[in-house]
Parts: structure tokens; sequence; C-alpha cells
């Protein structure tokens, strides 16, 4: 039975290579033709020899998910509902700009945080993703692309990778470390790392975890400026309060000063937008000193969602007392809406 090449590590393949009896650059060389050059099968690999790729094809396969729907929203974002091989759906995410984009992937079918806001949380947990279906994401957007081999990082409009899919990271660590490992590997697909963040609702334990092994960047989904109006958005703020939040930041940045953590909050009209909601944000986050800034978004709706976003001049005004304490406060463009591709939205369909 063939075993997915696709989500091996560096040393899991040069161990496979040697059992085969190959030598251990082999390895290397097809670590760049599967991640480096996107090949799509071992009869592509030219550099080895024809007996050994014939045994290569009877013990791997090489495989992308099965695209299930793809829509291209007025703004140009791009949505890919995918299928892997037993059956399960995801939904991924490109986000263009003039010169670069954001590929969003799942790490989970489904979500058991159950986030108010969210209409993934609406759908159960099914499973986790594999490294190997988590970097087979970024691939097949990269295939979608004609990014192959892999572009310069001035060149590539796939520049960037935003874990904010489908599901919690941070309930996926193991696959997700790997899959992160894989993505910024400079022998192959090579995205800086710096150009990789993780977001999070904020599960304690795992963040310094996730942050050291990786090197990449992190965005809490925080939503709320106490813990009243957090719990009530994010039940897993009752585990895991704004404060406990605060101290694994303040640990993660204690260890560089260079480190940034940027806090996405969804502008929900009537809940959390109010003009003191902001004043409790400063608060709290000078209380612990933390080095962070905001990404505003105003809510997306979603079928059977309760919420409505925030009035454009209360962002604003929202953002201008956030922005006069110091703290860099971009608003965030709505992308995608008109194909239920924003923050927020993504949720699989069935299966057939």
């Amino acid at each position: 039975m063939q075993s997915e090449i696709i989500g091996l590590s560096k040393e899991e393949l040069l161990n496979m290579i040697t059992e085969m009896g190959e030598k251990p650059f082999r390895a290397k060389q097809i670590w760049q033709w599967i991640y480096f050059k996107g090949a799509l099968s071992f009869d592509e690999m030219t550099d080895l020899s024809k007996p050994f790729r014939e045994k290569l094809k009877e013990r791997f396969k090489i495989s992308r998910p099965k695209i299930i729907k793809e829509q291209t929203s007025n703004d140009k974002t791009h949505k890919w509902l995918v299928e892997f091989e037993d059956g399960e759906r995801v939904e991924m995410v490109y986000i263009p700009e003039i010169d670069r984009g954001a590929v969003c992937i799942s790490t989970q079918v489904g979500c058991a945080m159950g986030c108010k806001f969210c209409h993934t949380g609406t759908q159960k947990l099914t499973r986790n993703l594999t490294a190997g279906e988590i970097v087979a994401q970024f691939m097949l957007a990269r295939d979608t692309y004609h990014e192959w081999p892999s572009p310069t990082s001035e060149t590539r409009f796939l520049s960037n990778i935003v874990v904010m899919g489908m599901g919690e990271p941070l309930q996926n660590v193991d696959n997700l470390i790997k899959a992160l490992q894989i993505l910024s590997d400079g022998d192959g697909i090579a995205i800086s790392k710096r150009r990789i963040t993780v977001s999070t609702c904020g599960i304690v334990p795992q963040i310094n975890y996730v942050l050291e092994e990786t090197g990449v960047r992190l965005a809490i989904s925080l939503h709320g400026s106490n813990n009243e109006i957090r719990s009530k958005l994010m039940p897993i703020n009752k585990v895991y309060p704004i404060e406990k939040i605060m101290e694994a930041c303040q640990k993660y940045q204690s260890k560089d000063g260079s480190r940034y953590v940027t806090f996405e909050y969804l502008m929900i009209d009537g809940v959390n937008d109010h003009l003191e909601n902001a004043k409790e944000l400063i608060k709290i986050l000078k209380s612990y000193h933390i080095r962070a800034g905001f990404n505003l978004i105003a809510f997306n709706p979603w079928p059977g969602c309760e919420f409505k976003p925030s009035p454009q001049h209360q962002i604003e005004a929202f953002a201008k007392i956030l922005s006069s304490a110091g703290f860099a406060c971009p608003v965030r463009l709505a992308r995608g809406q008109d194909i239920s591709a924003a923050c927020g939205q993504l949720k699989s369909e069935n299966k057939k």
C-alpha cells in the first residue's frame, strides 16, 4: 500500500531513502522536486534513475486534495472547497493584494471552540488534519497560480501564509509544527517565517511551545476587551481568560525584543465596539507591557448568525482611540464576503 510522501519531515524522508538502499543525497533531490519544483509525479524526477523512480512509485504517492468547488470574489479573493482521501472537506482562501497575497489554510475539519461569531464553530469537529494535508493546501494554491518552482520573495504573489482557516491550530500542535517546518524550509517552499502567522483563540499552554519550535508570528483572536464580553463570545475564555493570554504574550516577547503580537478584533455592533472597550484594551495591554497592534475587522455575517457588523464610523472612532495610544490599528476591509470567504465565514459543505 502506498503512503503519502507529502508531510514527511526531512529526517523521515532521509530515513526512508536510506532504508531503500539509496544514497542520502537522493532525499534532498526528492525534497526539492516536491517542494521547490512542485512535482506531481515521480516520473518528473528525471535526475533519479528509472528503477529508483519505480521503487518510489511502489511505496509512495504525491497527492493534492481534490477540488470540489472554486469561487472567485468580485475583489479577486479565491476560495476552494477541497476534499481529502477519506472524503472529509475543508475550505481555504487566497486573499490577493497588488503585488503579494496571503493564503489562509485550515488545520481541522470543523472546530470545537464554539465561538459565537464564527460559522466554522457551528460545524462539529471531525478530525485534525495531517501535516501533509496542511502543507498540501498551500501547494494546491501554488498549482492554481503557477508559482512553481518556488519564486523569490520579490516576485511571489502567494507571499504569506495565515493559519486562520477552519479549526483551532493549537489543538493540532504536532501536525501544525511539522507542517510549518516544511512550509518554511529553505530548500523547498521557502516561505519566510516572518511571513507565516498562526492565529489562535488562546490555547495558552501551547502558545510559546509552538512559536519556539517554528519561529513564526503570533496573532490572538481577542474580540473582547474584558472577560465578561469575551466569555460570551468565546467559551474558551472561561478556561484561558484574558489575563492568562497576556501572560503568555508577555513570556513570548520577553525572549526577543523584536517579537510582536497582532490582536484580531471583530467589531460587532453593540457588543464589543463601544469606545470604552477601546480604552479597556489600552489599559490591559499597557499593564502587561505588550508590544502589539490590532486588526479591526467588521463582523462578517453568515446565515443564522445573531450579530451585525459595527457601523463604519464606529470602527473608525474605535481605531482612532487605539492609534492615539500608540497601537498600530489598521481597519481591515472585508474581503470575499460575496462568496463567504471572509474572516469567520468558512464552513465546509457536507459530503455528497
